[in-house]
């Protein structure tokens, strides 16, 4: 039996890039793919519902957690055995989607990952901005340290999961944030789910969204801030809301 795949994408001004993001995805493999829009100052709206693409538009700008959220129960509400976010700022490539919803399907892997970093020089010589770089490789170093996992990265916007994985994860209590990624992958490795990655090149550019410098030093700080959570809560040492079901 055919899993109901949904894609979701988490878009902010996203109306330059997003037609060629969708354009990536095989046609015929997703259900459906759900927009949550945050309240973008652009057309990026108009464009998604020309698309044929299901939106959901926010009243105020509320964040990039709070719209993962929207699109997360919006895809549960719709039946999604499989849930694929894909930013649509069309830096990464999402024609490699049906892979990852093949390893979801074949019951390899509660959750896969698009790294970027499969080698510095390939994600340098990508765009990617050293400072970017040199954190990303220190926060993966210290999460797979301290969680006890092996993956390339932990700071990708390119993510598949099954079902189970969005119904067991309390991902409401997480931040409306930026840092609700790194929250999401810390929770899973929390409550055991086999998280895998699989290599995807990157792209980029001007029109890309990407977090500002100040932005990053606030994410990275919260991201160690989770895993010390997570070690106090292992230990009994205390409790948090986003470990608790």
């Amino acid at each position: 039996m055919k899993s109901k795949v949904i894609i979701v994408m988490p878009a902010y001004n996203a109306a330059s890039t997003l037609e060629k993001t969708v354009e990536d995805i095989p046609k015929g493999f997703a259900d459906e793919i759900i927009l949550g829009d945050d309240l973008s100052k652009d057309n990026t709206v108009e464009i998604a519902k020309r698309l044929g693409l299901t939106v959901i538009s926010h009243g105020h700008n509320l964040g990039y957690g709070a719209n993962q959220k929207t699109c997360y129960n919006e895809a549960l509400k719709k039946g999604a055995d499989i849930i694929i976010m894909i930013h649509p700022d069309y830096q990464y490539d999402g024609s490699l989607a049906p892979l990852f919803g093949e390893i979801i399907q074949r019951g390899i892997c509660d959750i896969v990952l698009g790294s970027r970093v499969r080698t510095r020089k390939e994600c340098l010589d990508s765009g990617m901005p050293l400072y970017k770089y040199i954190s990303n490789r220190i926060l993966t170093f210290l999460e797979n340290l301290i969680t006890g996992q092996n993956l390339s990265e932990w700071h990708t916007g390119y993510r598949a999961y099954s079902r189970k994985v969005l119904e067991h994860i309390p991902f409401r209590k997480n931040s409306n944030g930026f840092v609700f990624d790194s929250q999401f992958l810390i929770q899973a490795a929390f409550f055991g789910f086999r998280i895998g990655d699989l290599p995807v090149p990157c792209r980029y550019m001007n029109e890309a969204s990407s977090i500002k410098f100040g932005q990053s030093v606030i994410y990275g700080l919260a991201t160690i801030k989770t895993l010390f959570q997570f070690i106090l809560q292992k230990f009994h040492l205390m409790k948090f809301d986003i470990f608790e079901f």
